[in-house]
């Protein structure tokens, strides 16, 4: 089967194109390297230096006819989403946009989504989001990508299938420390230099914001699953285990064998105080379930960043 896969030489990106080349799939990344990095794409796989919102990338899918378009590419910060919200709907929107039209010229047969339900469904206190949760955007990211799925739903109509994957907050090798995303991958590299941690909070939250933190690699079998089959499918990648940030950190400290200080700090626009997700529709839909603990996902992403020193 040949894959396309935007976003491929991004963190989760290029695992899912590592993921597709291990089952044998002919795999063709495109990524403008904005954020993603050369070294990152597997071998085996075609590179395109191409921006999802061109016509270049429209002629590559109708050149190319995959089957599959495996569509990661994102504006992924929700703090630059509320600095810059024209900039995020272009990325996220307008990009999606530009890709769903190409696979309907094209002839695609499926369409795989990363959206995003950690921040698609608002603060989730209560309970664990499904895939039925009332959706509460709290930033123009989330905004964008609930938009995106919409656009996904109206413009395959007749053309091909989908699968929406709403992934809750994804950690592993490779991950960029940068901004709310990258929380995993910022405290390791604190660990590795001794540097001090903030952990965002709110007041009433002494141990931190909650979130539903899922391995990598776990997503990336998860868009494998979703590739094949013909029904149209939007399901939670996720956990369901809600894990406060400073909980996160000493779990770190502890498989990295060092310690670092830390100091809460006030939250940033577009926080959301708990976000855990239920994984159920994707087990019983996809035959999908998390397989890597916190404790060994946190050890490899650790050993991964001190492996780059």
């Amino acid at each position: 089967m040949k894959v396309l896969v935007t976003g491929g030489a991004g963190f989760i990106g290029s695992h899912v194109a590592e993921a597709y080349l291990e089952e044998g799939h002919e795999v063709i990344v495109v990524d403008n390297l904005s954020t993603g990095k050369a070294e990152n794409i597997p071998e085996g796989a075609r590179f395109y230096l191409l921006d999802i919102k061109s016509p270049e990338a429209v002629r590559l899918i109708k050149l190319e006819k995959p089957a599959v378009i495996n569509h990661q590419a994102a504006q992924i910060s929700v703090p630059l989403s509320v600095q810059d919200p024209a900039l995020d709907a272009g990325e996220n929107i307008l990009g999606t946009v530009n890709l769903l039209k190409a696979a309907g010229d094209a002839g695609v047969e499926r369409f795989v989504f990363a959206s995003t339900g950690g921040a698609i469904y608002g603060d989730t206190r209560g309970g664990k989001a499904t895939e039925d949760w009332p959706p509460a955007p709290e930033s123009p990211y989330a905004q964008s990508k609930l938009s995106a799925e919409g656009y996904i739903k109206l413009l395959s109509r007749g053309k091909f299938s989908y699968a929406v994957l709403r992934y809750s907050n994804v950690y592993g090798p490779r991950q960029i420390p940068h901004g709310e995303a990258g929380v995993v991958a910022i405290f390791s590299l604190a660990l590795l230099e001794g540097r001090e941690v903030k952990i965002y909070t709110y007041p009433e939250m002494e141990r931190g914001m909650v979130r539903d933190y899922i391995y990598v690699k776990d997503v990336a079998r998860a868009n494998l699953l979703a590739s094949s089959g013909k029904d149209d499918i939007t399901v939670n990648i996720s956990t369901g285990v809600g894990t406060p940030t400073l909980d996160l950190l000493e779990n770190l400290m502890k498989v990295g064998g060092r310690r670092v200080e830390y100091r809460m700090a006030p939250p940033r626009p577009g926080d959301i105080k708990y976000s855990v997700l239920s994984p159920e529709r994707a087990r019983e839909v996809l035959g999908w379930k998390p397989q890597t603990s916190l404790e060994k996902g946190l050890k490899s992403t650790f050993d991964y960043f001190r492996g780059q020193r």
